[in-house]
This record gives C-alpha cells, sequence and structure tokens, in this order.
C-alpha cells in the first residue's frame, strides 16, 4: 500500500513537472518566434541627406512653378530623388 501512494504521488509530481515544462516551451518558443520575425528597423537617414533631399525637392518644385517642368515629369523626377534617398 506505501508502494503504490508513493508510485500515485511520483506520478502526480512527475505530470505537473511534465505540463509545466510544455507550457513554458510553448511560451519560450512564442517569444523567440515573435522576435526573429520582426523586420530590422530601417537605416536612419544622416541630417545632411535629408537636408539634400529637401533641396533638391525644393529646386525641382521651383522648376514647375515656373513653367520649366510639367507635372507629369516634376512627378517623375520627385519619384527618383526619393526613390534614391
Amino acid at each position: 500500500m506505501r508502494l503504490l501512494r508513493s508510485a500515485a504521488r511520483t506520478a502526480v509530481v512527475a505530470g505537473a513537472a511534465a505540463r509545466i515544462h510544455d507550457r513554458v516551451a510553448a511560451r519560450q518558443q512564442g517569444a523567440w518566434a515573435a522576435s526573429t520575425a520582426a523586420p530590422p528597423p530601417p537605416a536612419a537617414v544622416p541630417v545632411q541627406d535629408r537636408s539634400a533631399v529637401l533641396t533638391q525637392l525644393r529646386e525641382l518644385g521651383e522648376l514647375r512653378d515656373a513653367g520649366i517642368l510639367t507635372a507629369a515629369e516634376f512627378e517623375a523626377e520627385k519619384a527618383k530623388i526619393l526613390q534614391s534617398a
């Protein structure tokens, strides 16, 4: 009887430990999957590059306003400038 009670207690403890282990492992797996799935943050554009882009866009706008560029040409050039930035 004592042996049976000891075996039953061992089974309960082992079962609880297995459930806790499974729960912790699942939580860690989810955390690892979430951390590896996140894309890296985009690289910051240096301030000088931003000011150069803004200057180019401002000059492009002035050319459009002066009638040297059409709206379509302006949009095409603006897209090129923004894409290269």
